[in-house]
């Protein structure tokens, strides 16, 4: 009975580090999907200025 409730929390704590994993990636698309197009445009004016 004990060893079953521990099975349980491990489970438990697998699902809660998969949702902070799946929100961090939420939050890393978002921001790459706004500050993307200006990053690119930083980028290319360096290697305009190399070349």
């Amino acid at each position: 009975m004990l060893r079953r409730f521990f099975a349980r929390e491990k489970g438990q704590g697998l699902v809660e580090y998969a949702l902070i994993l799946f929100l961090i990636a939420i939050v890393v698309i978002a921001v790459l999907a706004l500050l993307g197009p200006r990053i690119a445009e930083i980028f290319g004016s360096v290697y305009n200025s190399i070349t």
